[in-house]
Protein backbone atom coordinates (compact mmCIF):
# COMPACT_ATOMS: atom_id res chain seq x y z
CA UNK A 1 0.00 0.00 0.00
CA UNK A 2 1.47 3.54 -0.76
CA UNK A 3 0.71 5.87 1.92
CA UNK A 4 0.40 10.07 1.27
CA UNK A 5 1.81 12.84 4.13
CA UNK A 6 -0.03 15.34 3.94
CA UNK A 7 2.95 18.41 4.69
CA UNK A 8 1.37 21.21 3.02
CA UNK A 9 -0.26 23.45 5.58
CA UNK A 10 1.05 26.67 5.62
CA UNK A 11 0.82 26.27 10.01
CA UNK A 12 -0.05 29.94 10.93
CA UNK A 13 -1.12 28.94 14.55
CA UNK A 14 2.85 28.00 15.01
CA UNK A 15 4.21 31.03 14.08
CA UNK A 16 6.81 32.78 14.80
CA UNK A 17 8.00 29.08 14.35
CA UNK A 18 7.00 28.59 10.73
CA UNK A 19 7.67 31.72 9.21
CA UNK A 20 10.95 30.22 8.06
CA UNK A 21 10.38 26.62 9.05
CA UNK A 22 7.87 24.19 7.46
CA UNK A 23 5.01 22.61 10.33
CA UNK A 24 6.62 19.44 9.38
CA UNK A 25 10.26 19.68 10.06
CA UNK A 26 9.41 21.03 13.65
CA UNK A 27 11.41 19.31 16.41
CA UNK A 28 10.41 17.37 18.89
CA UNK A 29 12.24 15.11 21.15
CA UNK A 30 15.56 15.70 19.22
CA UNK A 31 13.52 14.96 15.40
CA UNK A 32 11.25 16.71 12.90
CA UNK A 33 7.78 15.75 13.31
CA UNK A 34 7.79 14.27 9.94
CA UNK A 35 10.80 12.12 10.99
CA UNK A 36 9.19 10.16 13.62
CA UNK A 37 6.53 9.46 10.86
CA UNK A 38 8.75 7.88 8.18
CA UNK A 39 10.30 5.96 10.61
CA UNK A 40 7.32 4.83 12.27
CA UNK A 41 6.06 3.65 8.69
CA UNK A 42 9.24 2.32 7.54
CA UNK A 43 9.00 0.26 10.64
CA UNK A 44 5.53 -0.58 9.62
CA UNK A 45 6.40 -1.78 6.11
CA UNK A 46 5.10 0.84 4.38
CA UNK A 47 8.16 2.25 2.28
CA UNK A 48 5.96 3.91 -0.72
CA UNK A 49 5.27 7.42 0.60
CA UNK A 50 3.64 10.38 -1.59
CA UNK A 51 4.42 13.58 0.50
CA UNK A 52 2.74 17.11 -0.95
CA UNK A 53 4.32 20.42 0.01
CA UNK A 54 3.42 24.24 -0.46
CA UNK A 55 4.69 26.46 1.88
CA UNK A 56 8.36 26.10 1.97
CA UNK A 57 8.21 22.96 0.32
CA UNK A 58 11.60 23.16 -1.04
CA UNK A 59 13.35 22.68 2.55
CA UNK A 60 11.23 19.51 3.03
CA UNK A 61 12.59 18.19 -0.35
CA UNK A 62 16.14 19.31 0.68
CA UNK A 63 15.39 17.59 4.17
CA UNK A 64 14.17 14.06 2.91
CA UNK A 65 15.28 13.90 -0.27
CA UNK A 66 14.38 10.60 -2.12
CA UNK A 67 13.79 8.99 1.45
CA UNK A 68 16.46 6.14 1.21
CA UNK A 69 17.89 7.42 4.48
CA UNK A 70 15.08 6.43 6.33
CA UNK A 71 14.35 3.59 4.31
CA UNK A 72 11.63 4.51 2.37
CA UNK A 73 10.89 5.88 -1.35
CA UNK A 74 9.03 9.51 -1.35
CA UNK A 75 7.89 11.21 -4.20
CA UNK A 76 6.40 14.75 -4.06
CA UNK A 77 3.40 16.67 -5.66
CA UNK A 78 3.89 20.42 -4.60
CA UNK A 79 1.20 22.72 -4.88
CA UNK A 80 1.55 26.02 -5.88
CA UNK A 81 -1.06 27.21 -3.20
CA UNK A 82 -2.00 24.53 -0.42
CA UNK A 83 -5.16 22.97 -1.59
CA UNK A 84 -6.65 21.80 2.05
CA UNK A 85 -6.72 17.80 2.91
CA UNK A 86 -9.03 16.32 0.15
CA UNK A 87 -7.69 19.15 -2.73
CA UNK A 88 -3.91 17.57 -2.12
CA UNK A 89 -4.99 14.31 -2.33
CA UNK A 90 -6.85 14.63 -5.76
CA UNK A 91 -3.71 16.13 -7.19
CA UNK A 92 -1.59 13.40 -6.14
CA UNK A 93 -3.93 10.33 -7.27
CA UNK A 94 -2.01 10.00 -9.86
CA UNK A 95 0.81 8.62 -7.95
CA UNK A 96 -1.51 7.14 -5.46
CA UNK A 97 -3.19 4.83 -7.94
CA UNK A 98 -6.44 3.31 -8.00
CA UNK A 99 -6.22 1.18 -5.03
CA UNK A 100 -7.01 2.08 -1.46
CA UNK A 101 -3.67 3.99 -0.02
CA UNK A 102 -2.93 5.49 3.91
CA UNK A 103 -2.98 9.13 4.70
CA UNK A 104 -1.39 10.81 7.64
CA UNK A 105 -1.59 14.13 8.38
CA UNK A 106 1.76 15.06 8.98
CA UNK A 107 1.44 17.43 12.14
CA UNK A 108 0.28 14.78 14.60
CA UNK A 109 3.31 12.60 16.73
CA UNK A 110 1.71 9.20 17.98
CA UNK A 111 2.62 5.58 18.65
CA UNK A 112 0.06 3.56 16.77
CA UNK A 113 1.43 0.80 14.90
CA UNK A 114 0.00 1.27 11.69
CA UNK A 115 0.93 -2.07 10.15
CA UNK A 116 -2.71 -2.98 10.70
CA UNK A 117 -3.75 -1.04 8.08
CA UNK A 118 -2.45 -3.48 5.64
CA UNK A 119 -5.66 -5.23 5.78
CA UNK A 120 -7.63 -2.67 4.52
CA UNK A 121 -5.63 -2.85 1.19
CA UNK A 122 -8.25 -4.33 -0.99
CA UNK A 123 -11.50 -2.80 1.06
CA UNK A 124 -14.89 -1.91 -0.63
CA UNK A 125 -15.57 0.88 1.77
CA UNK A 126 -14.49 4.54 0.72
CA UNK A 127 -13.12 4.91 4.14
CA UNK A 128 -11.54 3.73 7.43
CA UNK A 129 -10.58 6.34 10.39
CA UNK A 130 -8.47 5.89 12.95
CA UNK A 131 -10.33 7.86 15.98
CA UNK A 132 -9.06 9.15 19.14
CA UNK A 133 -10.47 10.17 22.74
CA UNK A 134 -10.93 14.08 22.36
CA UNK A 135 -8.14 16.33 23.29
CA UNK A 136 -8.88 19.71 25.41
CA UNK A 137 -8.71 22.09 22.80
CA UNK A 138 -11.86 19.44 20.53
CA UNK A 139 -14.04 17.92 23.11
CA UNK A 140 -16.97 17.21 21.47
CA UNK A 141 -15.59 15.02 18.63
CA UNK A 142 -16.10 14.39 15.19
CA UNK A 143 -18.34 11.78 14.25
CA UNK A 144 -19.95 9.05 16.96
CA UNK A 145 -18.15 4.93 16.72
CA UNK A 146 -20.75 2.44 17.55
CA UNK A 147 -18.91 -0.53 17.04
CA UNK A 148 -16.75 -0.41 14.08
CA UNK A 149 -18.90 1.54 12.15
CA UNK A 150 -19.05 5.69 12.04
CA UNK A 151 -22.20 8.10 11.95
CA UNK A 152 -22.80 11.37 12.18
CA UNK A 153 -22.57 13.44 15.87
CA UNK A 154 -25.67 14.18 17.73
CA UNK A 155 -24.91 18.13 18.46
CA UNK A 156 -26.65 17.48 21.79
CA UNK A 157 -25.29 14.02 22.84
CA UNK A 158 -21.74 14.04 23.00
CA UNK A 159 -20.68 10.52 24.40
CA UNK A 160 -24.01 8.22 24.20
CA UNK A 161 -22.18 4.96 26.02
CA UNK A 162 -18.34 4.02 26.43
CA UNK A 163 -19.77 1.60 22.89
CA UNK A 164 -21.03 4.35 21.26
CA UNK A 165 -19.24 8.10 21.76
CA UNK A 166 -18.31 10.95 19.96
CA UNK A 167 -14.32 11.05 18.94
CA UNK A 168 -11.68 12.85 17.37
CA UNK A 169 -10.38 11.75 13.99
CA UNK A 170 -6.48 11.42 14.44
CA UNK A 171 -5.63 12.36 11.09
CA UNK A 172 -5.03 8.49 9.75
CA UNK A 173 -7.00 6.81 7.51
CA UNK A 174 -6.86 4.61 4.46
CA UNK A 175 -8.62 6.03 1.74
CA UNK A 176 -10.32 4.37 -1.35
CA UNK A 177 -9.19 6.61 -4.69
CA UNK A 178 -13.36 6.21 -5.36
CA UNK A 179 -14.12 8.35 -2.51
CA UNK A 180 -11.86 11.35 -5.08
CA UNK A 181 -14.46 10.52 -8.13
CA UNK A 182 -15.52 12.79 -10.61
CA UNK A 183 -13.85 15.85 -8.24
CA UNK A 184 -11.50 18.52 -9.98
CA UNK A 185 -8.29 19.92 -8.34
CA UNK A 186 -9.58 22.41 -5.96
CA UNK A 187 -9.27 23.64 -2.26
CA UNK A 188 -11.19 21.19 -0.83
CA UNK A 189 -11.13 19.57 2.86
CA UNK A 190 -11.86 15.78 3.58
CA UNK A 191 -14.24 16.34 6.77
CA UNK A 192 -17.18 16.92 3.58
CA UNK A 193 -16.16 13.85 1.51
CA UNK A 194 -16.28 11.76 5.09
CA UNK A 195 -19.64 13.22 5.99
CA UNK A 196 -21.26 11.96 2.31
CA UNK A 197 -19.40 8.33 2.79
CA UNK A 198 -20.81 7.97 6.44
CA UNK A 199 -24.28 9.07 5.47
CA UNK A 200 -23.70 5.95 2.59
CA UNK A 201 -23.00 3.80 5.39
CA UNK A 202 -19.34 3.51 3.45
CA UNK A 203 -17.15 3.91 6.59
CA UNK A 204 -15.16 1.92 9.24
CA UNK A 205 -13.51 3.07 12.11
CA UNK A 206 -11.74 1.92 14.94
CA UNK A 207 -10.82 3.62 18.29
CA UNK A 208 -7.17 4.15 19.35
CA UNK A 209 -6.31 4.70 22.78
CA UNK A 210 -2.36 5.11 23.19
CA UNK A 211 -0.57 8.63 22.53
CA UNK A 212 -1.63 10.42 20.04
CA UNK A 213 -0.60 14.42 19.78
CA UNK A 214 -2.25 17.15 17.22
CA UNK A 215 0.46 19.78 16.66
CA UNK A 216 -1.79 22.45 16.82
CA UNK A 217 -0.17 25.07 18.53
CA UNK A 218 3.20 26.16 19.80
CA UNK A 219 2.34 25.16 23.03
CA UNK A 220 1.29 21.50 21.83
CA UNK A 221 4.98 21.21 20.46
CA UNK A 222 6.47 21.97 23.55
CA UNK A 223 3.85 19.51 25.51
CA UNK A 224 5.08 16.98 22.93
CA UNK A 225 8.69 17.67 23.01
CA UNK A 226 8.88 17.77 26.88
CA UNK A 227 6.90 14.16 26.69
CA UNK A 228 9.37 12.59 23.92
CA UNK A 229 12.34 14.07 26.23
CA UNK A 230 11.18 12.26 29.44
CA UNK A 231 9.33 8.99 28.08
CA UNK A 232 12.05 8.68 25.28
CA UNK A 233 15.40 9.78 26.04
CA UNK A 234 17.97 9.95 24.21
Amino acid sequence: MKVMILAAGKGERMLPLTRDTPKPLLQAGGKALIQHLLEKLAAAGFTDLVINHAWLGEQLEKALGDGSAFGVSIRYSAEHEALETAGGIIKALPLLGDKPFVVVNGDIWTDYSFSGLKRFSAMEQLSHLVMVSNPPQHPEGDYVLDGNRLSLKDKITVRVSDACMALTYSGIAVLHPELFSNLPIQKLPLSPLFESAIKQGRVSAEFYRGEWFDIGTVERLDSLNKNLLQNFPA
